[in-house]
Formats: C-alpha cells, sequence, structure tokens
C-alpha cells in the first residue's frame, strides 16, 4: 500500500530507511545556553522510534550574538557539541538518521533580546511584528559568516550527526535574504544579480566543503517560490538550483512562501491546499538529479504516497504530523491507519504557542513535548470516574484516564459528542477539526470508556453511580449581555444557533454580527456571498466589534486567510464600536469618534459576544464524597489547546 514512501534513498552517501522525515520546527524547549536539553532528546528520539527516517532538528545558531527565537539551540561553540552527540545515540539506536538545520536569523535577530542591531544583505527591514532596521553587513562580515557556517558543520560533524540542513528558504534570515531581490539591495559581488545573489551561498557551501570534505551530506531549505511581490519565482528556483548541485549540495527540501508576509503558505494551516508544494517540488525535481524533498501540509501517509508515487518528491517531511503522532510510520506500514492521530492543520500547538513564548504542544496529542511525564503511567488505584460532558476536554480526560486503568463512565446531555467542535467545523476550510471528535470518540470506545449520549449527570446521577471522581467538563454558553436594550428580540440570535443549523438568520439577505473574533469572523465567511453570481441568493454581512482589529486572538495564518475572503466578500467591518441598543431592523452603535449612528434594514442580529462557563454541576456536588473537578471551557473558556492539555493532565494525576 506504501512501497513508495516505505522504500530507502541515499541522500549522497546517507542511507535513509525511508521517505518520511522530520523536518526542523521550533519548539522551544531550549536553555540560555543554547545547548539540546533532554526534553528535546526524548522528543526527536520519540519520533525516530515511531519509524520516521530522517530527524532534522530545529534550527541551531551559527553564531552566539544572532541566536533565533527566545529559547534556541546553538552550534557556534564546541562545548555545545556533547548534548548534539547524545542526540545522534539516540536517534541511532532507532536506525534513522539525524541531522540539525542551521541557520543565522541576520536581518531577524530580535533586538530587543539580545541587544545588538541586527544585520542582513542590506538595511532592508521584514515585516515581521520584532522588527528594527538591520545594518548591511560589509562584505568582509560576509565572509566572516560564511566561515561560521563552515565550522558550525564541522561541529555537526563531530557530534556524530548524519547531515545538516542550511536554512536559504522564506525570503528570511541570512541566507534566504541574501538570496531574494525583495531585501538584497547589494552593490557588491554578493548582490544585483541573480547569479550574485547566489555568491553568498556558494562561498559557504565550498567552505563547507573544504571543512568537512566531499562525504558529509548538505542539505538546504529553499523556497521553490516566495509568493510575495518582488520575490523570487520558482523558475529562478529552478536555475539557482541547478548551480547549488554542481557545487556540492547533495538534497534540496522545497517550501514556499516568505516570512511574515505570505506565513501562512510556510506553515499552511487547515482549508489550505494539501502538499501545497508539491508543483515546485515537482518543478526543482526536473532540472536536478539529487534527491528533493516536499514540505507543507502533507499530513497522512496517503498524501505521502502520492507525491512520492507520482513523481512530484523523492521524500515528504511531515512535521505537525508527526507532531501529532510520532508513531505515524509504524502504524501506517502495520495497516493502522484507523489509528493515526490526526493533524488538522490548526497550528495552535505547534506554532502559535511557539510564536507566544511558549513550548510547543499539540490540541490531539497531550504528551507532545512531555515524553518525560509519563502521562500514561498506570494508575496506583483503580477508581470510578464519571464524566459529564463529551466536549474535547471530556473525550480526553476519559482517554487519559481509561488508559491508566480507571472504570470510565462518560455523560454528554446532547445526542453527539465533540461539543463546540461540532459548530467550529462547520465554518469555510474548517471540516478537517471534525477529525478531532472522530479520532477521539473512536479511542474512548477502544480504551473501554463507557459512552451514554443523552443522558445529563445531576447529582442524583451521581448518588446512583457512586463515583470516586467526577469530572465537570460541561463546556460554555454563548454570552448574551443583559444590558443591552432589544437584546431579547425574536430578531435576535446567537452564532451558535446558525451554525448549529437551527435558525432562519442562515438564509436572510442582509445580517448583522456583534462581535469581531474568530468565531464571528468565520460566521461573516460562511454566510456573505455577493452578487456576483446571478443565480445564487446574496447576503450582505455587516461586523461591528469593540476592538481595534477583528480575530486578534486567532492563529495569525488562519486570520490573515480569513480577512483576506471577507474583504473579497465585501464584508462591511465596523471596529472600535459599541452597540447601545438593537432595534427590530439594526442597531444603535458608538464608533470609535465616540459618535451615535445607526444601522437598519436588517434581517437578523447575530450575537458572537464569546461565551462563558457553564458549570451547574460542581456547586450541587459539594457535599458528595466524590473528588470533583472542573476542566475546559466549564472552569474557563480557552482555546482547544488549552482544554484538551489540562484534561490530560488532571487525569494522569488521579
Amino acid at each position: 500500500m506504501f512501497e513508495h514512501i516505505f522504500s530507502p534513498i541515499f541522500i549522497g552517501k546517507m542511507k535513509v530507511k525511508n521517505r518520511i522525515g522530520l523536518p526542523p520546527m521550533t519548539v522551544g524547549y531550549g536553555t540560555p545556553d543554547a545547548t539540546l536539553t533532554e526534553r528535546h532528546r526524548l522528543y526527536y528520539e520519540t519520533r525516530a522510534r515511531g519509524g520516521a527516517g530522517l530527524i532534522v532538528s530545529e534550527a541551531a545558531a551559527i553564531n552566539g550574538n544572532r541566536k533565533y527565537g527566545m529559547v534556541p539551540l546553538g552550534l557556534y561553540e564546541d562545548a555545545q557539541i556533547a548534548s548534539w552527540s547524545t542526540l545522534a545515540k539516540s536517534i541511532h539506536h532507532h536506525d534513522a538518521k539525524v541531522g540539525v538545520q542551521l541557520m543565522d536569523p541576520g536581518p531577524e535577530s530580535i533586538q530587543m533580546l539580545t541587544g545588538i542591531t541586527p544585520v542582513g544583505p542590506s538595511a532592508v527591514a521584514g515585516r515581521s511584528l520584532f522588527r528594527s532596521l538591520p545594518r548591511e553587513l560589509t562584505t568582509g562580515e560576509v565572509e566572516a559568516v560564511v566561515d561560521d557556517f563552515a565550522e558550525a558543520v564541522r561541529r555537526a560533524r563531530d557530534a556524530g550527526l548524519d547531515c545538516v540542513q542550511i536554512h536559504a528558504a522564506h525570503g528570511y534570515a541570512m541566507v534566504g535574504s541574501f538570496l531574494s531581490p525583495a531585501f538584497n539591495k547589494r552593490t557588491d559581488r554578493y548582490g544585483g544579480s541573480l547569479q550574485n545573489r547566489l555568491q553568498f551561498l556558494l562561498e559557504i557551501i565550498t567552505a563547507v566543503r573544504d571543512r568537512v570534505g566531499p562525504d558529509f551530506p548538505i542539505m538546504l531549505r529553499m523556497s521553490g517560490d516566495e509568493r510575495c511581490t518582488g520575490g523570487r519565482t520558482v523558475q529562478e528556483t529552478q536555475f539557482i538550483s541547478r548551480i547549488l548541485v554542481q557545487a556540492g549540495v547533495d538534497g534540496l527540501e522545497i517550501s514556499g512562501g516568505t516570512i511574515p508576509t505570505t506565513f501562512y503558505a510556510v506553515v499552511p494551516p487547515q482549508g489550505t491546499e494539501l502538499a501545497l508544494n508539491a508543483s515546485y517540488a515537482s518543478a526543482i525535481k526536473e532540472v536536478v538529479d539529487v534527491p528533493v524533498i516536499c514540505v507543507g501540509r502533507i499530513n497522512t501517509p496517503q498524501i505521502a504516497e502520492f507525491v512520492i508515487s507520482t513523481g512530484k518528491a523523492d521524500m515528504v517531511s511531515m512535521g505537525r504530523a508527526l507532531n501529532a503522532d510520532p508513531e505515524l510510520p509504524n502504524k501506517a506500514a502495520a495497516g493502522r491507519l484507523q489509528d493515526i492521530r490526526p493533524c488538522v492543520g490548526c497550528n495552535e500547538g505547534c506554532i502559535n504557542a511557539v510564536m507566544s513564548g511558549l513550548p510547543a504542544g499539540c490540541i490531539i496529542n497531550t504528551e507532545a513535548g512531555k515524553e518525560s511525564d509519563n502521562l500514561q503511567m498506570p494508575a496506583q488505584q483503580a477508581k470510578r470516574v464519571l464524566v459529564a460532558g463529551g466536549g474535547p476536554a471530556g473525550l480526553e480526560a476519559a482517554r487519559m484516564a481509561a488508559v491508566r486503568g480507571h472504570e470510565v463512565t462518560l455523560c454528554e446531555s446532547s445526542g453527539k459528542l465533540g461539543g463546540q467542535v461540532n459548530l467550529a467545523c462547520v465554518a469555510p476550510f474548517k471540516q478537517e477539526l471534525s477529525q478531532v471528535v472522530s479520532y477521539l470518540s473512536r479511542e474512548v470506545k477502544k480504551v473501554g470508556v463507557k459512552v451514554e449520549l443523552g443522558r445529563e449527570v445531576t447529582p442524583a446521577l451521581v448518588e446512583e453511580l457512586q463515583p470516586e471522581v467526577v469530572i465537570v467538563a460541561t463546556g460554555a454558553t454563548p454570552s448574551r449581555p443583559a444590558g443591552i436594550p432589544g437584546i431579547d428580540g425574536d430578531n435576535v440570535v446567537t452564532a451558535w444557533e446558525v451554525l448549529a443549523g437551527t435558525s432562519e438568520a442562515a438564509i436572510a439577505s442582509d445580517v448583522l454580527i456583534v462581535g469581531g473574533g474568530l468565531v464571528a469572523c468565520e460566521l461573516a465567511d460562511f454566510l456573505a456571498d455577493t452578487d456576483d453570481n446571478t443565480g445564487a441568493a446574496t447576503t450582505r454581512v455587516t461586523m461591528i466589534e469593540m476592538q481595534p482589529l477583528m480575530a486578534t486572538q486567532s492563529v495569525d495564518e488562519i486570520r490573515h486567510l480569513v480577512m483576506q475572503r471577507l474583504v473579497s466578500k465585501g464584508v462591511q467591518m465596523i471596529n472600535g464600536a459599541t452597540v447601545n441598543e438593537i432595534l427590530d431592523d439594526g442597531v444603535i452603535y458608538t464608533n470609535g469618534d465616540g459618535n451615535k449612528e445607526t444601522i437598519r434594514g436588517v434581517e437578523y442580529i447575530i450575537l458572537a459576544m464569546g461565551s462563558s462557563p457553564h458549570d451547574k454541576l460542581s456547586a450541587a456536588l459539594q457535599n458528595t464524597t466524590a473528588e470533583v473537578h472542573v476542566i475546559g471551557d466549564a472552569k474557563k473558556v480557552a482555546r482547544i489547546l488549552e482544554a484538551t492539555s489540562a484534561a490530560a493532565e488532571l487525569a494522569s494525576k488521579i
């Protein structure tokens, strides 16, 4: 079934047992001295044990004055070699190969952390939140960076790593910005023409080969197309790829996009095309004779097999998929496809958390990054556990408790499991999220949880069942502030009702949404339609939000795409405004300047003003002998990541 992905491949003289790789992903487990930690080692070893053929660690800095991120790794001192040697031995124990991505963040160095002015090919600032104006490197300084790379590769080899990958992608960091016409404006031998922009990387390759010889594998990560105005195109990438291979590169990992301008293309979220860089990889594969690796939204073994079997690439990188399920390769090889934890492209735990300064995790793999915590350790004493609520928090708590040996009953008052996820996956491009429910639903039954639908947990039921532990995971209810006149009118409904298909507002021609969070924006995306198609009914959507921007709490790359669609659909977005009164056909609101305005002619007012914890049970159980815990939105409204993580942690301690 998967004959292509489980066939061996050579990258230079390095033989990899299969064609599934873990690409570099920043996980945020580092320390101030930039050495690789035990937490790192366990994270990577778990993926090697799970069957991945090649493990490439997150980016390591090549210069101590220019580190990448909050808690970076480094290979800029010989003292750091020992920790990498430990990693190499751990990975080799599982018959896998291991490398490190090397990066100089260059113009993306965070000055507020280092106190040092960033440097780059030119004094051209990027668009990141932490941007500062970089200083253009002198010709001599560029040559020093070349030596930094060569020394870092030498240390990687001395540590026993099998290969290195040089970060040259996304119009980003030092090498990527030298390659990109959007950022390289130099007039010396390192800029101007396409050939000159390539010179810096060619000198790095030459210096590395002089330092470690011809046999140590060198790979590059490159953007097939930078997907930004003034960026490098795929045809230019084809041209330079041939030159780089002739210079001594053994493999090319092809990504796409730039950071942060088209970050959604670098770490493409749910709703974007699967294997979206496959066409770029295929174009590069046409012109080089070294392995081409495709990365980006390859989240199942079936997609991986398709990419390789159709000749689009020689190997695949499955970063977020392996974060969700380290055992994906082993399960695929055994034909256990239903057992694979799905990556749904939410980017919550693996990307958004790290960008917020937190360690990486996963909404569906609550053990990601916590491999040393041994959350599934068998309980010292089996207990009767009753879980109230079948949303993600309740399902994960029930699953983990049952895995540990407890006797678990889960009661869900409605007729279906999933909670709010059932609503969230209705919006455009969110259907993948439903896999969270289907996977956890299968898992709780597999581990012996007794699931009862249409049954509400009450004090009487607790008295009847006599559980020793009650976990309250009853979720939330949509907020409906009582202080707004007219809010109880017949024309006022909630976003939940519309997404559930229980309100006629879903087919209205003119609606107004009060609220501007992600739920509100995705609802607007769901409802809005223009008159471009004369065969379809149009829906005009207006949004009113108190904050200056819409959907600011959402994952950046998802927000980017949603906002693009809202603009294209003509959704009217009013920010910095407060609704004072709801009328029969509109609202009166105060705008950002403090003036009152009125909107009329609206059929329905849809409230998307957040939600509030729904927990009437825990207080009613105060006098019970059972141990009572409240988790998920029932305790505090938050993301799925926080809900499932807290649920697993609680269940691991019962």
